[in-house]
C-alpha cells in the first residue's frame, strides 16, 4: 500500500436497512475497495441451546421452532430427527411425507423472501412488494396444512401434529400452479433486467475451490457448482423415495446464488406435486395416542440433519436418562456461509456490500454466541463468538 493512502474503518450495521437483524460487518476500505471484513455478531443472543437443555424434550419441540422465524419447521424437523435417532423411534410413512411437504413450502417462502430482500437492496422496490405479495400464497397454504402462517409447530417426536385433509389437496394445487406461473415471469425478470444483471454479475464470485475449502453450504455452496444437498446426500423422511434434481450453477457470484434459489422453487413445486400424487394412507404417529408417547429417553446421543433453505442444518441431541436433553447443540447453516463468507467482499465495491450479504440469506438469530464444554473439567460457560474463534481448541 502507498505511503500515501489510508485504511478507513466503516461500520456497517448492527442496524441497517439492508440487514433487517442485528449484526455489525467493519469494512476497511482503501478508497472504495474493501481490503478487510470483520463480522461482529452477538447483538441476538437468546441462548436457545441453554434454554432447551432446562426444559423436557417436549417442551423442547416450540422452543428450537423459534430459533428461526422463518425456517422454524425445518429446526423442528432436525430436532425431532435427532431424538427419534436417540430413541430409535421409527417415522411412519404418511407423516415422513406429510413432513418433506412442510418443510418444501418453508422452502418456497424463505427463497421468495430473499429473493424481494434482494430486489429491495437493489432499489427495485416494486419487484420485493410483488414477490411479497405472491409469498402470500405459501404462507396461506402452510397455514392450511400445520393450522399456523409462521411458527409451524407441526413435527411431533414419531410423526406429525395433524394430517392432512383429502378436500386441502385440491387448494394446495391450484395454489402451486398459480405460484408457478408467478415464478416463471420472475426468473425472467431475474434473467434479463439490466439492473439486476449489472449490480448481481461477478459480484461476490466465489469459486468451487473456495466454496470447498471455506465449508459453504446451501445455495452459496451450489452457486458455486458444489453439489451440496443433504436431501440428496444424506435423505431423511421421503426424500429417498422423491425424485428430485440438485440445482447447481457455476458461475460463483451474487446472481448465481440468486438464480439457484429460483430454480429451487420450482424443484420444491415438483416435489410438492409428488407428495400430493403419492401420500401413502395410514397413521401420522406410530402410538394409537399421542399421549402413549413416551416421556423420558434413554440414555445417549442422536443426531439430526436436514436442507434447510439456507443450507446444512444440524441438530445433536444427548440424554442423560431423564426428562431433560442434557445438550442440545445446534449448528445452524448461516454460522458458516457468515463467517466463512467474508472472503467473497475483499476487494469489492463498498455499495456491492450488502449484495454480496443478501446473497447468503443471512440469519442472525442463529448464529449468535454458543455453549462451550471444556473436556477436562466438564464445566460449561457462555462465550461470545468473537472470543471462540481466537481461544485454542478445547480439550
Amino acid at each position: 500500500m502507498s505511503k500515501n493512502k489510508y485504511l478507513v474503518e466503516i461500520p456497517v450495521g448492527p442496524q441497517h436497512p439492508a440487514l433487517h437483524e442485528p449484526i455489525s460487518l467493519r469494512l476497511k476500505v482503501e478508497g472504495e475497495r474493501v481490503v478487510q471484513v470483520d463480522v461482529v455478531a452477538g447483538y441476538n443472543h437468546r441462548g436457545v441451546e441453554w434454554l432447551a437443555e432446562r426444559k423436557t424434550f417436549y417442551q423442547d419441540l416450540f422452543l428450537v421452532a423459534r430459533t428461526c422465524g422463518i425456517c422454524n419447521a425445518v429446526h423442528g424437523a432436525s430436532y425431532v430427527q435427532a431424538v427419534e435417532d436417540l430413541a430409535g423411534i421409527e417415522v411412519p410413512p404418511r407423516a415422513r411425507y406429510l413432513r418433506a411437504l412442510v418443510m418444501e413450502l418453508e422452502r418456497i417462502h424463505s427463497h421468495i423472501l430473499v429473493l424481494a430482500v434482494m430486489a429491495e437492496v437493489i432499489g427495485f422496490e416494486s419487484l420485493f412488494m410483488l414477490m411479497m405479495r405472491d409469498r402470500e400464497r405459501v404462507m396461506y397454504l402452510k397455514e392450511l396444512v400445520t393450522g399456523n402462517r409462521v411458527h409451524a409447530d407441526y413435527m411431533f417426536i414419531g410423526g406429525v401434529r395433524r394430517d392432512l385433509p383429502s378436500e386441502k389437496i385440491d387448494k394446495i394445487k391450484k395454489n402451486i400452479d398459480y405460484i408457478e406461473e408467478r415464478m416463471k415471469e420472475y426468473k425472467k425478470i431475474w434473467s434479463e433486467d439490466p439492473i439486476i444483471l449489472k449490480r448481481t454479475q461477478e459480484v461476490g464470485v466465489a469459486s468451487k475451490s473456495q466454496a470447498l475449502a471455506h465449508s459453504l453450504v446451501g445455495p452459496v455452496a451450489r452457486g458455486s457448482n458444489v453439489k451440496s444437498d443433504i436431501r440428496y446426500i444424506d435423505p431423511y423422511d421421503a426424500y429417498d423415495e422423491i425424485p428430485f434434481n440438485v440445482i447447481t450453477r457455476d458461475e460463483g457470484d451474487s446472481w448465481a446464488r440468486m438464480m439457484v434459489r429460483i430454480d429451487e422453487v420450482f424443484e420444491s413445486i415438483s416435489i410438492i406435486r409428488y407428495i400430493l400424487e403419492h401420500l401413502p394412507s395410514g397413521p401420522i404417529i406410530p402410538w394409537k395416542n399421542i399421549k402413549l408417547a413416551p416421556r423420558k429417553f434413554p440414555k445417549g446421543e442422536g443426531i439430526g440433519r436436514v436442507e434447510a433453505p439456507r443450507g446444512e442444518l444440524l441438530y445433536h441431541v444427548f440424554s442423560d436418562g431423564s426428562m431433560k436433553p442434557y445438550r442440545v447443540k445446534i449448528r445452524t447453516p448461516s454460522v458458516l456461509n457468515i463467517h466463512n463468507g467474508v472472503f467473497m467482499m475483499l476487494d469489492q465495491h463498498i455499495a456491492d456490500i450488502p449484495v454480496i450479504f443478501v446473497s447468503f440469506d443471512p440469519c442472525i438469530s442463529c448464529t449468535e454466541r454458543v455453549t462451550v464444554i471444556d473436556l477436562k473439567t466438564n464445566e460449561k460457560k457462555l462465550i461470545p463468538w468473537r472470543k471462540l474463534v481466537k481461544e485454542k481448541p478445547l480439550g
